[in-house]
């Protein structure tokens, strides 16, 4: 992959994975809630889940869902489903221990799972593979290039946010913060949500 093509990739990998979204919002809400161990089960899923996106979209499973317009809207309905409900339980808890496994849990095969129904993350498999795998006759090389980095990407950029999440956490404890910091932290995942209705 030349080197112009391979900056162009981090430029997008930067701007894609770092810029607030469902797995980011999650990451932070997760972490500042209930400490950031438990959200690294979240956190590890996302670049598994990715990937697995990834190499579908590669291998023309992408393709297939840009064709087929129900198939498309499925993904979406389910996706702001999701979202909304989410948003609905990080939206009540007001305490650090309000948020335990009943309250708000997501998991690591939740954590996979979600990506299958992020619209962001079909976005960002489709462009990667229409501009950088697809087309080329080195596209398995290509794609040896590209999984890595977005992997890397995808995990270090949740991995900040959970630490940011995390960093909030004794000062969130105090008084109503936490409520707030969730029902902003739910106003991001409804609007993401409402992005997705649109887009």
């Amino acid at each position: 992959m030349p080197l112009a093509e391979f900056t162009a990739l981090l430029a997008l990998a930067t701007a894609m994975s770092f810029t607030p979204g469902p797995n980011t919002t999650l990451s932070t809400a997760l972490a500042a809630n209930r400490g950031l161990r438990p959200a690294l089960r979240f956190v590890c899923a996302v670049p598994v889940g990715w990937t697995a996106l990834l190499l579908l979209c590669a291998g023309g499973v992408g393709a297939v869902v840009v064709a087929a317009p129900a198939l498309r809207w499925g993904i979406k309905a389910v996706g702001i489903g999701y979202l909304l409900w989410l948003a609905w339980k990080l939206s009540g808890s007001s305490r650090l221990s309000e948020a335990d496994a009943r309250r708000l849990n997501v998991g690591f095969w939740q954590g996979a799972a979600l990506q299958f129904v992020n619209i962001k993350a079909w976005l960002l498999a489709l462009t990667i593979v229409a501009g950088w795998v697809a087309g080329h006759g080195d596209s398995l090389q290509r794609l040896a290039v590209v999984l890595p980095v977005m992997v890397f990407f995808a995990f270090s950029s949740n991995l900040t946010y959970a630490a940011v999440g995390a960093l909030l956490r004794q000062w969130l404890a105090q008084g109503r913060r936490l409520l707030w910091f969730n029902r902003a932290m739910a106003l991001v995942l409804v609007a993401t949500a409402a992005w997705m209705v649109a887009a």
